[in-house]
């Protein structure tokens, strides 16, 4: 049995009506992380490898208009495990406020040389995850009031 929260509700405008037809973004299954978002193109895209990344429209708008979240996109792990599809930034942060179309910027990461990746129109190749953001404040100091015994360092200070 799963616990139920209460979830944010938040406005979603499809701007492209083919997702209608495709299905509107959702979790694919009840525990889901987070929804898919289609390639919303007019004609297949060829990615070719380490080529310049690729905006793809993704035929929606969100607006979370909650400064305590934020939408992140990340590649479907298929897709960037067996074709190398990556996001052109790693990460993608949609703020709270932006109420424009999502794009996905899609880059392909294999080698020169190597097979290049077709994108069709509908193909759910990102996909979009809500999370919570802490906002705090910040004192200004001089010396921080406590030690946590870590040292200067960081890039692997700890060891491997």
């Amino acid at each position: 049995m799963h616990a139920v929260s209460s979830s944010p509700a938040f406005e979603m405008k499809v701007l492209d009506p083919r997702i209608h037809e495709w299905g509107l973004p959702r979790y694919q299954t009840d525990m889901s992380a987070g929804i898919d978002l289609y390639a919303c193109v007019d004609e297949p895209i060829e990615l070719q490898p380490q080529a310049e990344p690729v905006l793809i429209p993704s035929g929606i708008a969100i607006l979370m208009n909650n400064a305590n979240m934020v939408a992140f996109l990340l590649a479907r792990s298929g897709l960037g495990h067996k074709k190398g599809l990556v996001l052109g930034q790693a990460v993608g942060t949609i703020d709270a406020d932006y109420a424009d179309q999502i794009f996905i910027s899609a880059w392909l990461r294999n080698p020169p040389g190597s097979a290049s990746l077709t994108v069709n129109p509908g193909d759910r190749i990102a996909q979009l995850v809500f999370l919570p953001i802490v906002r705090p404040a910040f004192r200004m100091v001089e010396a921080f009031s406590a030690t946590t015994g870590r040292g200067r360092g960081g890039f692997g200070s700890t060891g491997v």
